[in-house]
């Protein structure tokens, strides 16, 4: 989500990645129409059997690459998400707030990114190496090294307070976008890029 979601995808396939070009190319196909019928119809109460009629291919052949619907649910996320990777997208150009900010935008104007997000998350949390468990843990983990190495950074060159361990700014970057977001699907008038861009402020050096 985040959101920082939009930091560095992870390299690891979920699912089968197929032997040859069109095998990967044919997954990339998958993932692409997979997207497009959750967006359409929401992450719940579809089958894969559904899910492989609705974009035309065979049960059989959903399956070859993804063992489950919940493989498949992650695998969608992490493609769409590897597509829009702010920290890549803007390199050092920006502030670790910008980064985070322009992610959860990204997100919201992905229709049901954000659900699809929160949903997959929420199932990571019930069961111990499931897919999603073992895909947001590495991610959450991935993310708030990334963050706290380029919050140390800026700390360094006096953009953003030193008296702050980076690690915990960076949990609490996260956890801010992430729990605005969830905030976002129950009331839409939040304004979350405002709020987001509090941390600006928040983390400015004392004088």
């Amino acid at each position: 989500m985040t959101s920082p979601e939009n930091l560095m995808p992870d390299p690891a396939v979920i699912g089968r990645a197929g032997s040859y070009s069109k095998g990967v190319a044919r997954r990339q196909e998958i993932l692409d129409r997979a997207g497009e019928v959750f967006r359409e119809r929401g992450a719940e109460g579809t089958s894969l059997r559904q899910i492989a009629q609705a974009i035309g291919v065979s049960h059989a052949a959903l399956l070859h690459y993804f063992e489950s619907r919940e493989q498949l649910l992650v695998a969608v996320y992490e493609h769409a998400e590897s597509k829009r990777d702010t920290s890549r997208m803007y390199g050092d150009s920006i502030s670790s707030v910008d980064v985070l900010v322009k992610a959860a935008m990204i997100n919201l104007g992905v229709p049901g990114m954000v659900e699809l997000y929160t949903t997959l998350v929420a199932t990571a949390l019930a069961v111990d190496g499931s897919p999603s468990n073992t895909f947001f843990a590495s991610r959450f983990a991935r993310i708030r090294d990334e963050l706290t190495e380029r919050l140390a950074r800026e700390q360094s060159e006096g953009t953003v307070r030193d008296d702050v361990e980076p690690a915990d700014i960076a949990a609490l970057l996260i956890a801010a976008s992430d729990g605005l977001q969830i905030q976002w699907l129950l009331e839409p008038s939040i304004e979350l890029e405002r709020t987001l861009e509090t941390f600006t402020v928040l983390l400015a050096p004392r004088p």
